[in-house]
């Protein structure tokens, strides 16, 4: 190990160790404001003498909200919680803090590691940085996932649960009373307020106001059908069984079901984000290495070549990361989040003078363009707004085109650089110069830029003015004819490069041109997340099953009732179904006739036209009297359908993951070895032809 690494290790274990410190001094100061106060009141009744992890997330709350940057994260991460702590503020701060705290235990080390293996690039570094502000929110969203899945496990044993309270009271509310009475789990606070809305004196408004925070839709599922049981009363089927255990059954077979995919999906994707995130913090290790190994690949990594070649593999290992997180998104509680923070976008629409321009660029109200993005974030589940969409692409379309003329300029530095620092020495075919060739390389190249600094950016220059000059110079008067002719054919070529490297027009319209990708970009991702959405059309379609098979018993169902359920569960018919809704009172059969000729999906054009029959000729029990008969079938060709689901996503996801992987090794290592290496040889025997 060099002296140069070992006192890097150090500086980063002292800079660790003062950070702790100054943190720990901070830390100890706050605790000493009012905000303790706040804490000890949350923390009422359970404090203890010894150590508590539990009231040290406490202090660490404290000192995260009041922490630019991570405050930003903070309330972003609370948002999501508070939806499944309902009303409870301590367990909400305690897992917002310890959610948050994991992920900067693992994002602290790698930002260590990227700085170690990165600190010579400093453009990379920067790069490297920025990117681990994505990476971060992707462990955060991770970690809220897993809180969100341990909430639907508990949703089984609750039910259970309930079955059992409701057999020994036949009271809805009474059993569920019953059964949130575990403090400990998060399932019973989301009972205890289902209990509430049951007994309040409003319950259907109420229901309403619980349907838009409930954390998934198996627990709308179960609050509205304990609101209908208690309303119109519990029924006994054929069999002699209860109507709402069954529905429970069902939709307990419902979480089942889902519990099994996410955990498939989590499985296949565990990795993926992280293989498609590694590439960009071996390039400098593997560039580092092809150098001290290959002595002749250092034009290529050094030069123009490999700068396009990094910057490629950033682009693409950005665009694979965020495709990852598109196509493994299954978080219902992320669904539930009113978008109620002030963005950016929204805040910078505000100016009237960038208004005035937002407004040039977006379509007019009523045109068919409108109506069509207007469709595509519907079809895309997308929280934006149309205004915000537009600023997101016209500030991507200006970044990105300042970017690129920032990075044309860098290529002509680093070509310019490159010329001025590199050792001038014919290169090994394997292995670097020996420190004493390396050294005398290097006096010959401050030589070479006595002369290019003296002629650079004069027109004229000829080889043999150059080594006229070169003929008078201390710095050559030892020199024979032949050294001082051979450097100065070295001095005129780099001089023509040097001359060369200029920003030039075609590298103008290089950057408009990606300007204008980066401003189509937001389309294309929403074009991309309604191809995932797709996917999951059939599994949507069953959930629609399960719930008319739930309601079709009930007395007092009607077609009206069931279109405003599947409303409330749809996600990628959404759309249509809020249209026939809207259009209903003015003509049951007509809407949806229009509703039906809005979808092209045939499992669903399927129900639509069962609830036609059920508007006019038969009642809603036998027009969906296949569902009730066929409920194995439908619960296996469920579960296949998940299997080929994972499958596609899965296979999609390796594609998408292992893209940047390949093109690293392959693009940046492999193929200029072999490129480089091939040219090298093939130079080297060229000069011993000659010399023979």
């Amino acid at each position: 190990m060099s002296n140069e690494v070992i006192l890097y290790g150090m500086g980063v274990v002292i800079a660790l160790f003062a950070v702790v410190v100054i943190a720990y001094i901070l830390l100890q100061k706050r605790m000493q404001n009012s905000d303790v106060q706040q804490v000890m009141k949350l923390k009422a009744g359970v404090e203890t003498n010894k150590f508590s992890m539990d009231l040290l997330y406490q202090k660490l709350y404290m000192f995260y909200i009041k922490t630019p940057g991570l405050k930003r994260y903070l309330v972003k991460l609370r948002r999501r919680l508070e939806i499944i702590n309902i009303e409870d503020e301590y367990l909400t701060r305690k897992q917002t803090s310890k959610i948050l705290t994991n992920a900067l235990l693992i994002i602290v080390p790698v930002t260590i590691a990227v700085i170690v293996f990165a600190k010579s690039n400093m453009l990379l570094l920067a790069i490297l940085l920025i990117f681990e502000i994505f990476m971060v929110e992707t462990l955060i969203e991770g970690m809220v996932d897993k809180v969100d899945n341990k909430l639907l496990k508990q949703q089984i044993d609750f039910f259970s649960e309930i079955r059992h309270a409701y057999h020994d009271t036949n009271m809805v509310e009474e059993a569920i009373y019953e059964t949130s009475q575990n403090d400990e789990l998060e399932i019973s606070r989301q009972a205890e307020k289902i209990y509430e809305v049951l007994i309040s004196d409003d319950p259907e408004s109420e229901l309403e106001k619980y349907y838009d925070i409930a954390p998934n839709a198996y627990l709308k599922e179960f609050a509205g059908i304990s609101y209908l049981t208690r309303e119109f009363g519990d029924r006994k089927d054929q069999h002699g069984a209860s109507l709402y255990l069954k529905n429970l059954n069902n939709i307990t077979q419902e979480m089942q079901i889902e519990i099994l995919k996410r955990d498939k999906l989590d499985y296949v994707f565990q990795s993926l984000s992280v293989i498609s995130a590694i590439p960009i913090l071996l390039i400098e290790p593997l560039k580092n290495w092809a150098v001290s190994q290959f002595g002749f690949t250092g034009a290529f990594y050094n030069g123009k070549g490999g700068f396009i070649v990094q910057m490629i593999l950033l682009v693409l290992t950005f665009l694979c990361y965020i495709l990852i997180r598109k196509i493994k998104d299954n978080s219902s509680t992320n669904a539930n989040v009113k978008n109620t923070e002030n963005p950016w976008q929204a805040k910078l629409y505000k100016n009237k003078f960038v208004k005035k321009i937002v407004d040039l660029f977006m379509p007019k109200r009523g045109s068919k363009e409108f109506r069509k993005i207007t469709g595509l974030l519907k079809d895309a589940a997308s929280k934006q707004k149309m205004e915000w969409l537009y600023i997101n692409k016209i500030v991507l379309s200006i970044v990105t085109c300042f970017v690129s003329i920032f990075m044309f300029a860098q290529l002509h530095k680093i070509a310019i650089n490159y010329i001025y620092e590199e050792p001038d020495s014919d290169y090994d075919i394997v292995g670097q110069m020996s420190a004493a060739n390396e050294k005398k390389a290097m006096e010959r190249t401050k030589k070479h830029n006595h002369f290019i600094n003296k002629f650079k950016g004069k027109t004229g220059v000829t080889k043999e003015v150059i080594a006229n000059d070169m003929k008078y110079s201390n710095l050559y008067e030892d020199a024979t004819d032949e050294q001082i002719e051979t450097d100065a054919e070295k001095i005129y070529t780099k001089l023509q490069v040097i001359n060369s490297e200029y920003l030039k027009w075609f590298e103008l319209l290089i950057a408009i041109v990606f300007s204008l990708v980066a401003y189509m970009c937001p389309i294309w991702m929403l074009m991309f997340q309604v191809k995932m959405r797709q996917l999951d059309m059939e599994d949507e379609v069953m959930q629609f099953q399960t719930i008319i098979l739930m309601l079709m018993k009930i007395e007092r169902i009607n077609v009206e009732i069931i279109l405003e359920w599947l409303e409330r569960y749809a996600n990628i018919f959404k759309e249509p179904i809020t249209k026939c809704v809207n259009n209903y009172e003015s003509g049951a059969w007509e809407a949806l006739e229009e509703l039906k000729n809005d979808v092209s999906y045939t499992q669903f054009i399927r129900i639509v036209e069962s609830l036609q029959a059920a508007v006019e000729k038969i009642p809603i029990k036998e027009a969906f009297d296949e569902l009730d008969t066929e409920r194995a079938y439908y619960q296996e060709k469920r579960k296949e359908s998940n299997e080929r689901l994972i499958s596609r996503k899965g296979m999609i996801g390796k594609v998408i993951g292992f893209a940047p992987m390949v093109c690293l090794f392959v693009g940046y290592l492999i193929v200029p070895l072999v490129v480089i290496g091939m040219t090298s040889m093939t130079s080297s025997f060229n000069t011993m032809m000659t010399m023979v």
